[in-house]
């Protein structure tokens, strides 16, 4: 099967690029960028894409690729740190730009080339580099340029190395789709062979000879990730050795335990266990406002919780512990391939120590770990989950622990639990909810004056949250009505008495994140 080869220096967007390329059709593989290319490793690979990087070239403990990448005579696309490896690597020379480049950035096309074929002469790319390609390195050349006259794309002129600075993985990049599909279609001359009924095909037969003839139990929350991942255990190994525990941690949203308990036993799990342990996190997280120590404590409390339901289950040692871990997990978390990637935020069921403790003991499984959200969704449909679990928005694993900001109550989350449903609800009701990829209220631990009929009061301020977006590593925000906005903000101040103010986060991601903490 034709291939493309991903070398990871530690970007967070390196999976996105993988993600890519999948959707041409096109099977891929992610391999630390500093690795040693061995023969066997080459098999099937008909293209190599050098991805991005948080580091500079001149950095100590810069990644550097097994120089032998340029010689394979496989064709090479550097993407950002990789264009610019690849200019140093031959004879050039990098420099730290004055004004770092970053966000959308005209490129003009000065030369042809077949990774520009059907594409502008003109058109805005997607720029996240505070190095640039100062001197072109013995036998490149620029194809096109940035308005302010800095190489954006090169070509050899003799040997199959091409490199870009800007980024046509990401969405924001126009055109980007159809840059990539000319170097994996065009210039490497990949075959499409890769569906999304091959990747169950895969991962059911990764599954069977990873987990043997032993139980697994999912923690799941009843969320997409984790009911999808049921799903597949359930398709893979049979109810008899599946189960399930949902933990009630206190910290979901209105109705939540009710619908999910629902949604296991609509999926045919025969092992269903739910424990009521809100009073188990709300004490630990009391006096807690860092985030990350938020997410720790919660992390660890989940397994603290799942050992003492497991003893109770009598599953004994011979278990493993799924979980519905996606890779956005995994690299915001700094887990990526390799060891150069950066932590962005830490995820409970990723950095947890606990969990750690028992991934280094190999009884984790994680079947959803090299799929983004969207490709969850793809493989639930094929797996004939239920469409309302599927399109449902993207839940954190901490729950409303790191949408109320700063210490969390039980208080605090009745009044977030309360305006978040109300939000939810009049977005369905008004035909939105569909077309928006996450939306979610947040608690602000702030309160301001306000007036309640002819009462001064104080009250907290909730802040609304939508996004538009495909795969969750880069969105937008959504562009409400303004009808709609004024009269859902309006529903919540009047229904919610602790609730005295309404505001809407117009950040982006980047150089935000979706949640907000």
């Amino acid at each position: 099967m034709d291939q493309v080869l991903i070398l990871d220096y530690g970007s967070q967007y390196t999976q996105l690029i993988a993600r890519r390329v999948r959707e041409l059709g096109v099977y891929t593989e992610i391999a630390p960028g500093d690795a040693p290319l061995a023969p066997e490793r080459l098999v099937g690979v008909k293209g190599i894409v050098m991805a991005g990087s948080p580091s500079s070239v001149y950095d100590d403990d810069a990644p550097v690729p097994d120089q032998s990448v340029y010689a394979l005579g496989i064709p090479v696309l550097g993407i950002c740190y990789g264009a610019q490896r690849m200019t140093f690597d031959h004879g050039g020379s990098v420099a730290t730009l004055a004004d770092r480049e970053y966000g959308r950035r005209p490129v003009v096309v000065s030369a042809p080339d077949p990774l520009f074929d059907g594409v502008p002469a003109s058109f805005l790319s997607w720029m996240s580099h505070g190095d640039s390609i100062e001197r072109m390195a013995p036998g490149f050349t620029a194809i096109a340029t940035t308005d302010n006259g800095i190489p954006a794309a090169i070509v050899h002129r003799s040997l199959p190395l091409r490199g870009v600075q800007f980024h046509p993985e990401v969405t924001h990049c126009e055109h980007g789709t159809r840059i990539l599909s000319n170097f994996v279609l065009g210039i490497c001359a990949c075959r499409k062979s890769w569906t999304m009924e091959r990747y169950v095909d895969d991962a059911r037969a990764a599954l069977r000879a990873r987990v043997g003839s032993s139980p697994v139990l999912l923690l799941i929350s009843g969320g997409v990730d984790s009911t999808v991942a049921a799903a597949l255990l359930l398709a893979t190994l049979g109810p008899e050795r599946v189960h399930l525990l949902y933990i009630d941690t206190g910290l979901m949203r209105q109705d939540e335990s009710v619908e999910v308990m629902r949604t296991l036993n609509a999926l045919g799990a025969k092992h269903v266990r739910r424990a009521d342990a809100g009073d188990d996190f709300l004490s630990a997280l009391a006096g807690v406002s860092d985030p990350e120590e938020k997410r720790r404590i919660i992390g660890d409390m989940f397994i603290t919780v799942q050992q003492r339901e497991v003893e109770r289950l009598g599953l004994g040692d011979d278990y493993f512990l799924a979980q519905g871990t996606l890779y956005t997990d995994l690299i915001e978390s700094g887990k990526g391939v390799g060891k150069k990637a950066h932590v962005i935020k830490s995820h409970h069921n990723v950095r947890s120590p606990l969990v750690e403790e028992k991934r280094a003991a190999g009884r984790i499984v994680e079947p959803l770990d090299r799929l983004y959200k969207d490709e969850v969704r793809a493989l639930g449909r094929v797996l004939g989950v239920d469409e309302a679990v599927v399109s449902r928005h993207p839940f954190p694993g901490p729950g409303l622990g790191v949408r109320v900001l700063g210490e969390v109550t039980r208080e605090k989350c009745d009044t977030l639990r309360a305006a978040d449903a109300i939000y939810i609800s009049a977005l369905r009701a008004r035909g939105l909810y569909d077309g928006i990829w996450q939306a979610f209220a947040v608690l602000l631990p702030v309160r301001s004056v306000g007036v309640a009929g002819d009462v001064r009061r104080y009250g907290w301020t909730v802040a609304l949250r939508a996004v538009a977006s495909t795969d969750g590593m880069t969105a937008d925000v959504y562009e409400f009505p303004m009808k709609d906005l004024l009269e859902i903000s309006a529903m919540i101040t009047n229904r919610v008495p602790a609730v005295g103010r309404v505001v809407y986060d117009v950040s982006s991601k980047p150089p935000a994140t979706i949640e907000w903490e």
